[in-house]
């Protein structure tokens, strides 16, 4: 394998896996107000979202190049699915806590 095809590639990884991520960490973001929701902690939900996500994109994906489905993929989507859980929840936790920290208190 070519090294530049190498580096494409794990471009395209870290661009699915931060993708992802945003889109996990906008829908934990938008449900977690709800109702049914407001008791469960955030990261379960974060949890739960990817690892609902991974495997679908990775079906999608499949579906539009027209590969075929092995499991082995699907198995290898619940390994990224934590991965885009720690980017998602971590990420806006750092946020998070540099608004805390920079934020103007009235003493």
């Amino acid at each position: 394998m070519n090294m530049e095809i190498l580096m494409q590639y794990v471009t395209y990884a870290l661009m699915a896996i931060g993708l992802l991520a945003f889109v996990v960490a906008v829908i934990v973001q938008s449900i977690k107000e709800l109702s049914w929701f407001k008791n469960i902690q955030t990261n379960a939900v974060a949890l739960v979202a990817s690892m609902i996500l991974c495997p679908l994109a990775v079906i999608i994906a499949c579906q539009y190049y027209k590969i075929v489905i092995v499991w082995y993929y699907v198995f290898a989507s619940f390994i990224a699915a934590f991965i885009v859980y720690l980017v998602a929840t971590g990420g806006w936790e750092r946020v998070a806590e540099m608004w805390q920290r920079t934020k103007y208190k009235n003493k």
